[in-house]
């Protein structure tokens, strides 16, 4: 029995997602260039992206799922405004807007699950389920599946909707009797205001972001030390990057969130002042970001983070913050309030 594309369209609207687009279980477009990225080592130390199983992953979805034969993928808006005076204050820790809310990862899971659930309406088949954690090129797919263009940013970009958009999968062995088109004339043209804007020129060419260079990776993903030759750069980031979203003249057309739970409850949760960041507790930290994305940063990620945007402020105000962090049992915090100190005392 195959899939009645309209029929799958409707029902991801009704489950509470905002995009929905129907393309085939095929390879990527995009392997080639994923594959020469790795190579010149733009992963940075995301050795997991590089490994050889997760390589033929991306490659070839039916090593995902044996006999796959469509892959549905669905947005989620997570776009929020936000007081940008309190966003830009040099004394508060800023946070990307996507973790604003709730995580994402759970939110979207549940919806995919009973998603997946209605779909057995079909009769047998086997899917698998993703949401940002699969060894799948999921922007690439979204835009084969209709659902936006890739922007030089690297982000997908849909012309109605911005960037600021949650992505899944489900993958099935079910066929569909309708598949979508990507999007045809349309895309950046001869704009570069992200590659311009980027605080520190993370991107090598359109298209194309050097991790090794991006604020986002070295909040999030980077376990070790931030290269002090780039942390004058991270201004008051102190968990991941919106700047090359939010200069993107599409962004202009970005609803708000229409999920409750990704909806922004106080403003401390969009820049939170880093003073409290800096004297954080464990107990302090898993009662504020237990359920949202920065949770997996960990503490002493969050507080190496905000050590550099303390460096960054201009605020002798948060000396006393950042001294007992010199002795800190994790050296890698502190190394960057040993840091932090020296910027402020010139």
């Amino acid at each position: 029995m195959r899939l009645v594309a309209d029929e799958v369209r409707a029902f991801a609207l009704e489950a509470g997602f905002n995009l929905v687009g129907i393309t085939r279980a095929v390879a990527s477009p995009t392997v080639g260039a994923y594959l020469r990225w790795l190579e010149q080592g733009m992963h940075a130390d995301m050795a997991y992206m590089a490994r050889p199983d997760r390589i033929a992953r991306r490659a070839d979805l039916n090593v995902v799922l044996p006999g796959a034969l469509t892959l549905i993928v669905v947005g989620m808006d997570y776009g929020q405004v936000a007081e940008r005076a309190w966003l830009n204050d040099p004394a508060n820790g800023r946070f990307a807007a996507y973790a604003w809310g709730m995580d994402y990862h759970h939110v979207m899971e549940a919806r995919l699950k009973v998603f997946a659930g209605w779909l057995e309406r079909y009769g047998q088949h086997s899917q698998a389920i993703y949401v940002d954690t699969g060894a799948i090129l999921e922007r690439s797919h979204a835009q084969q599946a209709g659902m936006g263009f890739i922007g030089k940013n690297t982000m997908l970009i849909h012309p109605r909707r911005g960037s600021t958009f949650f992505i899944g999968e489900i993958l099935t062995t079910l066929a569909c009797d309708a598949y979508d088109q990507p999007l045809q004339r349309v895309g950046c043209g001869t704009c570069t205001r992200c590659l311009n804007a980027c605080p520190t020129a993370a991107f090598t060419q359109p298209y194309v972001l050097d991790a090794r260079r991006c604020i986002s990776y070295h909040t999030i993903e980077n376990k070790g030390d931030i290269p002090a030759d780039m942390r004058p750069h991270f201004g008051n980031w102190v968990f991941g990057c919106d700047v090359c979203q939010d200069v993107c003249p599409w962004q202009r057309f970005a609803p708000s969130a229409s999920e409750r739970q990704f909806w922004l409850a106080q403003r401390e949760r969009a820049a939170a002042p880093l003073a409290t960041l800096l004297s954080m507790t464990t107990e302090a930290f898993n009662q504020r970001f237990g359920n949202t994305p920065v949770h997996r940063a960990k503490l002493w990620r969050l507080q190496r983070n905000a050590c550099v945007a303390a460096g960054n402020s201009g605020q002798p105000a948060l000396v006393p913050a950042l001294e007992p962090l010199v002795n800190s049992a994790n050296e890698v915090v502190a190394e960057h309030a040993r840091w932090a100190l020296q910027r402020l005392a010139g």
